[in-house]
């Protein structure tokens, strides 16, 4: 089925707004960008609050749906499933589009916890992290919950240091730490 209009301008609008930012994107860089008119911008969406919300909720369902099938591929075994999290994100960060994470970005730049975009972004962190704590329980975990929250201290870290350049290889580094916290958190 043939994407409509609507979902075209939000897959649009992703690209630029992983690439410029949020703040620095205004809406006549997303006119000139996705080659839509201001008219049919606002046809679709009433503010650029409402276009970075359905980039943000579209951007969770590629990456969710991504990372799922990847860990599911690579594996039966919830233990090994967890370590490949980090194998993952090796191969994303190879990416040429590679970047950094957009929820980090938005939250950075939508500190108000109140605020929608913000409230998005942490939804998202908030899923994975229970998706993870999933996978935990079911490969034996002690504390799932607990091990998923510092599964996903490491997941973050190796994405700044993957986007600052301060690691030759952070999901890797990330991968040895997890590890060791998975490995503890079995044997507790």
């Amino acid at each position: 089925m043939r994407p409509n209009k609507r979902d075209e301008l939000i897959s649009k609008a992703l690209l630029v707004f992983c690439e410029n930012g949020f703040h620095a994107t205004g809406m006549d860089k997303l006119v000139a960008e996705t080659g839509v008119s201001k008219t049919s911008m606002y046809k679709h969406f009433r503010t650029k609050e409402d276009i970075i919300l359905a980039t943000l909720r579209l951007r969770d369902y590629n990456f969710r749906s991504w990372l799922y099938h990847w860990l599911e591929a690579v594996s039966d075994s919830p233990y090994e499933q967890l370590l490949a999290i980090y194998d993952a994100l090796e191969e994303w960060f190879a990416l040429p589009e590679f970047n950094g994470c957009m929820f980090i970005k938005a939250s950075a730049e939508y500190q108000d916890v109140a605020d929608p975009i913000h409230i998005q972004s942490a939804e998202h962190k908030r899923v994975l992290t229970e998706h993870v704590a999933r996978i935990a329980k079911a490969a034996g975990a002690a504390h799932p919950d607990a091990l998923a929250r510092q599964l996903m201290i490491l997941k973050e870290g190796a994405i700044i240091m993957a986007v600052m350049g301060h690691s030759e290889n952070p999901a890797q580094d990330a991968k040895v730490a997890a590890r060791i916290l998975i490995d503890a958190d079995l044997a507790a």
